[in-house]
């Protein structure tokens, strides 16, 4: 790691005592004043606190996980991901996939220990960018990634649509599951989710709360099924067995196909860094909270995928084939033999999920507010609000969460749409990576001021995988699921790609590139609120 005397980024201004930051209590008394260091560094950045810093690094890292929750993603993945790949898809996907996340993990952490903003990758996007396009590639990269979190919500909120809905299947064989009624059950979780981000001062102990309730449902399940299996697989059934129903003659293609499913574990790893206006000393916290995500992650996805291929009772094809939908509940009820303890446990990756998409809310929620901050957004003048007595930007929160209520109707055109969603997050978010990244890459890694985090020529290799497996999702991630290729099962992500885009341009061209706040205009707004913070009399935001 590098200290903050490395060369700094011309015309930037971050010249805050790491030394003294770690010494005192974030305030250092500046005559009759006491000035915040946080906010003296985000003021020099050009924004003001608008944000209470209620979060810890514990409560930081609840939000991370409980939103990536890799193991309660592979319980979900499996409703498509077993018919391409199977077992060896799955135990050696998450393998590939962690390996992956750790390197995306290692780019995003050093950027946000080095500009820590709510504004996450498409802050760093204007930093780092040459002027002439800085602009540009932060409206991008604040797009891609507002529209990648969506998406991910959306994916989540159709997860639990699903298990809630093959729940009461189970209790009711004679139920026939029509897509409406997922569909409702898609927009109930989605309503019920919301009003969880509608007051600042709890959110860190809902976060703390979901973790738990993740970890503790992760091993339950990890004992109990294993354990009261009446049979169990052989090892050559979980670590050899290569299952392609999909169509695709070549066995590459049809793993690909169905690694998007454990990729969708793995996503969303920049959540942290949006958090960085709301815990103390974000340069060293935030980058904690997104490596701890990735190495609990791993662990958890990787034995609960062995413990349950270990505990498939009967024949594989009849869990896929399951009249609830939901695989990983067949398998449950089949372990246990009883409906209401495959509920019961079923009921725990619910509550898992839960908390899941309430931490997908706050991240979202966050992304809209600070990129509508710098005029990103239309009607950024409400978005970039955030209300003083509930401490949340519950105007940029709602209006997420309608447009996630918007999404789910694609489901109803398509049985496919969840991997179309789950496919766009996943992409999306990887773009909305890569944009700072290969900025960074241009400027020159050691041209920027190094936060506490920074790991050399390791994160230089990182940044380098980052962006091949960029390239490769875009291209191979937009395959179709199966062959032969139907209206049914088509992969609709490029139509998803295609809307985002034109939004964004028609947004960009008649609003955007007049509008947009770009760096320097920020730099110049930070000269006053720099001054404000000073004399404690800054409240609001500059926009």
């Amino acid at each position: 790691m590098a200290d903050s005397d490395t060369e700094k980024i011309p015309g930037a201004t971050y010249h805050v005592d790491h030394e003294k930051a770690a010494t005192s209590p974030y305030d250092v008394a500046k005559g009759d004043a006491s000035v915040d260091l946080d906010a003296m560094k985000l003021a020099e950045m050009g924004y003001t606190q608008d944000m209470q810093r209620n979060f810890s690094v514990w409560s930081v890292l609840g939000v991370g996980f409980s939103l990536t929750n890799s193991w309660f993603g592979i319980s979900a993945a499996l409703v498509t991901g077993i018919n391409s790949g199977g077992p060896i898809l799955i135990i050696y996907g998450i393998i590939l996939i962690a390996l992956v996340s750790t390197c995306v993990g290692i780019s995003l952490s050093e950027l946000a220990s080095a500009l820590p903003n709510a504004g996450g990758q498409y802050f760093w996007a204007n930093e780092l960018a040459p002027k002439k396009y800085a602009n540009f590639a932060s409206y991008l990269t604040g797009w891609f990634a507002w529209a990648g979190s969506i998406f991910t919500s959306a994916s989540v909120a159709l997860a639990m649509g699903s298990a809630v809905v093959g729940c009461y299947q189970l209790g009711h064989p004679d139920f026939v599951i029509e897509r409406w009624h997922v569909f409702v059950a898609y927009q109930l979780v989605n309503i019920f989710c919301f009003f969880f981000n509608c007051y600042g001062k709890t959110l860190p102990k809902v976060a703390t709360v979901t973790l738990w309730t993740s970890l503790i449902s992760f091993g339950v399940i990890l004992i109990t099924v294993p354990a009261v299996a009446p049979t169990h697989q052989h090892a050559k059934f979980v670590f050899a067995t290569f299952i392609n129903n999909t169509g695709w003659a070549e066995g590459g293609i049809a793993f690909i196909v169905g690694l998007v499913n454990t990729n969708w574990s793995f996503a969303c790893l920049d959540c942290a860094t949006h958090l960085a206006e709301e815990v103390h000393r974000p340069e060293k916290m935030i980058p904690i909270a997104i490596m701890g995500t990735v190495g609990i992650g791993f662990v958890t996805s990787w034995f609960f995928s062995m413990a349950m291929f270990f505990s498939i009772v009967g024949d594989f094809s009849d869990i896929v084939a399951s009249s609830t939908l939901v695989p990983i509940l067949e398998l449950f009820y089949r372990a246990l033999n009883n409906k209401g303890g495959a509920i019961f446990l079923e009921i725990m990756i619910i509550a898992t999920g839960l908390g899941c998409l309430v931490a997908s809310h706050t991240w979202q929620s966050r992304l809209c507010w600070s990129f509508a901050r710098d005029r990103g957004l239309p009607g950024h003048k409400w978005l970039s609000k955030v209300d003083k007595r509930l401490d949340v930007p519950i105007i940029a929160h709602f209006v997420s969460c309608v447009i996630v209520g918007i999404v789910g109707c694609l489901y109803l055109a398509s049985l496919t749409a969840f991997n179309s969603m789950i496919t766009a997050c996943i992409v999306l978010l990887y773009i909305s990576y890569a944009i700072p990244i290969t900025c960074l890459l241009i400027r020159g890694r050691n041209n920027i001021t190094h936060g506490p985090f920074w790991l050399g020529p390791v994160g230089l290799v990182s940044n380098i995988v980052l962006l091949c497996w960029t390239v490769f999702t875009l291209i191979m991630y937009s395959f179709p699921y199966a062959k032969p290729v139907l209206a049914s099962n088509m992969n609709y992500v490029s139509v998803v790609y295609a809307a985002v885009t034109t939004i964004m341009a028609v947004d960009w061209v008649a609003r955007g590139r007049k509008s947009f706040r770009g760096a320097s205009e920020r730099k110049d707004d930070g000269v006053e609120v720099v001054e404000g913070v000073r004399r404690g009399s800054v409240t609001g935001s500059v926009h």
